[in-house]
């Protein structure tokens, strides 16, 4: 498979990876001929990226930690959470354990593998993927950090729920600039209520737009004032804005190995360092599929990674055509003085 611009995609082509609602049900299949209408519909809802099977790399595996069932799963309880407050209806808390429960099971199933952020977003799903990458990224720092799985499970809860303050939209005239009506606060005021919960999950989705150095939402706490698991989840939700073109993005998706390059300029003044070098050890800054150019000026697709080396995949280089095919593999883990030079989108 390669990850490919929706600009690049022709008829015919066959989709590698399903792409999912905002209710979890599937909007176009795995296997898939995309037509002109497919490709045109994609466009139109939002999707920039697409996964395509290719005769020259169908090895190419994308290993998800999260399985398919799971990731509904979640979908739909946090579309169905959502809907439920924007309603003025209560939710079920028992609904949103069991998501998390399901998460957990297989982050600890899959705790080796390294995360490549590669689910489709359309403007329909954008807000309940957001959740679940923050939720999955925060999980595998946590777990590196030692966490045990109860506080986990919080962890998780914390990192789905960060933005519920979102699902009620303000009064008309209310004041912006106060910060009672910031979404940070406004989330901890639903989840401190529901005593199902610990409050340390509602302290996450208070505390999560916090900076170590005072700078942060609502409160401009400092460091020693944060708890660790929105320090945790501040690093999940800065990445997963950046690659999606949300806030602090500039307006545009940034590349992940330029969203990294972001966090690490924030270590020790804006995010907490331990847990950077632990997001580092888990996300893929060049996925599996994406087009590659390297220092020799050849150019490639990621086919492997190594981790611990989230910089130093494994490329390959093809040349002629289908019935004259020459293959190459560089291995930028042993082939020390090749780097990558750009990545083509």
């Amino acid at each position: 498979m390669r990850f490919m611009s929706v600009e690049d995609i022709e008829p015919g082509q066959i989709l590698g990876k399903t792409v999912y609602s905002a209710n979890g049900t599937v909007l176009l299949s795995e296997g898939i001929q995309l037509t002109v209408f497919m490709i045109n519909t994609l466009k139109r809802v939002g999707v920039t990226m697409l996964y395509i099977k290719d005769p020259g790399f169908e090895d190419i595996e994308i290993e998800d930690v999260l399985s398919d069932s799971t990731k509904q799963a979640v979908f739909r309880d946090m579309s169905e959470t959502m809907e439920a407050i924007r309603s003025g209806k209560d939710w079920s808390t028992r609904r949103i354990n069991t998501t998390a429960d399901a998460l957990l099971t297989d982050v600890l199933n899959n705790k080796e593998v390294i995360i490549q952020l590669t689910d489709i977003r359309t403007n329909d799903n954008a807000a309940y993927m957001h959740a679940v990458n923050v939720s999955l990224l925060s999980t595998m720092i946590g777990l590196n950090l030692g966490l045990n799985y109860s506080q986990l499970k919080d962890l998780a809860i914390g990192a789905l729920l960060h933005d519920i303050g979102k699902s009620i939209p303000l009064p008309e005239g209310a004041d912006e600039s106060d910060m009672k009506n910031h979404h940070t606060w406004r989330g901890f005021e639903i989840l401190k209520n529901k005593r199902e919960f610990n409050l340390m999950i509602a302290h996450t989705a208070l505390q999560h737009h916090e900076r170590l150095n005072g700078s942060g939402l609502p409160r401009g706490l400092d460091e020693g004032h944060i708890h660790i698991f929105p320090k945790i989840v501040a690093i999940a939700n800065m990445y997963d804005n950046l690659i999606a073109g949300g806030e602090g993005s500039g307006g545009r998706p940034l590349l992940p190995h330029e969203a990294c390059e972001r966090l690490m300029a924030c270590s020790e003044q804006e995010l907490d360092h331990d847990a950077l070098v632990e997001f580092t050890r888990i996300v893929s800054v060049y996925p599996n599929g994406s087009s590659v150019r390297l220092s020799t000026k050849e150019t490639g697709v990621v086919v492997r990674q190594h981790r611990g080396l989230p910089g130093r995949p494994v490329i390959r280089i093809v040349h002629g055509t289908s019935e004259e095919m020459e293959v190459k593999e560089v291995d930028l883990a042993t082939e020390t003085t090749i780097f990558i030079e750009a990545v083509l989108a």
